[in-house]
């Protein structure tokens, strides 16, 4: 990414209809973020600095889409940018904004706003890859500060970066632990897309399927392990609409080409 003077790459943060807790999650990364500021500049970061600039290489975006104005704030982040990055649940896959898709306009405003008469300007939420071409994914509700600087560090080499194709329940057979589904809890770790170090599992919580569905999950093998444990699918989408909702009832899920 850098030029033949060794330029630092610009790289600007940006959030959209989220808890901006992936951004968070940056500023505990200490030694690690100071070592990545050697070869990089951040010029857009609202939760650390007040500076701001259209300039940068590389766009950072948390969030779903909600608004018509986040529709053209996002295009205009996408025609500056070199390279943008999905970060975070609701950037990738909507997230747990992602429920609203479960209610009317009016249910989620009489939910949320019971008794004040405004109009409620957010709409449906979506990726962002169902707005603009989205190059690079990192996944999770938070991020993985591991994954988010292995991720970095691969994309300013110019090496990109790919997140793991194979479920949780690997990172938790590495790990040892005991399955869930052995403890009588619904866990959607067959499914989920890795690279958490199995987070959640890890610390006596089930896995809600932050990461996203599979590209292709073993299916079959989920419902076998169902079957085993007498439980049944409607329990389990139940507990994986939590993040995935979007993508549950049909928003695309592919990156767009333009």
């Amino acid at each position: 990414m850098s030029d033949k003077k060794n330029k630092k790459v610009r790289i600007a943060f940006f959030d959209f209809a989220d808890c901006e807790g992936c951004q968070l999650q940056l500023t505990y990364l200490n030694e690690q973020l100071v070592g990545l500021l050697d070869h990089v500049e951040i010029v857009n970061f609202r939760e650390v600095i007040s500076e701001k600039s259209d300039n940068y290489d590389i766009a950072i975006v948390e969030g779903s889409i909600t608004r018509k104005h986040d529709e053209e704030r996002v295009k205009e982040i996408r025609k500056n940018a070199k390279i943008v990055i999905a970060y975070g649940a609701c950037a990738c896959i909507g997230g747990v904004n992602g429920l609203r898709k479960k209610f009317t306009q009016q249910e989620a405003k009489d939910i949320v706003y019971k008794g004040r008469e405004f109009p409620l300007e957010a709409g449906e939420p979506r990726p962002v890859h169902d707005v603009v071409k989205v190059d690079y994914y990192i996944h999770g509700c938070p991020t993985n500060n591991e994954e988010t600087i292995k991720a970095l560090k691969s994309i300013l080499i110019g090496k990109g970066y790919q997140p793991p194709t194979y479920p949780v329940c690997v990172e938790c057979k590495l790990k040892e632990n005991v399955c869930l589904f052995e403890k009588r809890q619904v866990c959607m770790g067959p499914v989920t897309r890795a690279g958490c170090g199995a987070w959640c599992p890890s610390y006596g919580n089930i896995c809600y399927g932050c990461r996203g569905l599979l590209d292709n999950p073993a299916t079959q093998g989920e419902m076998d392990i169902l079957k085993k444990h007498g439980y049944t699918l409607e329990e389990l989408t139940q507990k994986f609409e939590t993040y995935n909702l979007c993508r549950m009832m049909g928003e695309q899920n592919e990156p767009k080409k333009s």
